[in-house]
């Protein structure tokens, strides 16, 4: 798996939306022993980062992370299901039903911004907690 992702960023050269950089923050933010990452490229489409986390019965979702292609450049989708998560300053989008049949939270980040970036990472460390302490996605 890293391998495929280190080729993907190895060829992801042009980044005028300067995004780039905190995929792979986010990339070591997920990392963890116990945590399996699915990396799938759909070429000029998107890139699909799935973040789970090994439980007792089955591997749970806890964070996608898309890697968008557009005509600008490149941004990030960072999704997490609304019950794993909380959204009090309202920097997400709620998306009915749009993660794999359940509600969810998508964070989108098309230019750099450190505030977004270090709640998206709090949300990262908030949806691994559920997910660690039970919460399976029905």
């Amino acid at each position: 798996m890293q391998e495929t992702i280190q080729t993907y960023l190895t060829h992801w050269q042009a980044d005028p939306k300067q995004v780039r950089p905190f995929f792979v923050h986010l990339l070591g933010a997920l990392q963890s022993p116990e945590v399996q990452m699915d990396f799938v490229e759909r070429d000029g489409v998107s890139a699909s980062l799935r973040a789970k986390v090994a439980g007792p019965e089955a591997e749970a979702l806890f964070c996608l992370v898309d890697v968008v292609e557009d005509v600008d450049g490149r941004w990030l989708s960072v999704c997490f299901y609304a019950d794993t998560v909380s959204d009090p300053d309202e920097h997400g989008n709620l998306v009915p039903q749009g993660l794999l049949g359940e509600d969810g939270y998508c964070f989108d980040v098309e230019a750099p911004n450190p505030v977004l970036e270090a709640y998206i990472l709090e949300k990262v460390d908030e949806a691994r907690t559920h997910v660690r302490a039970g919460r399976r996605p029905s």
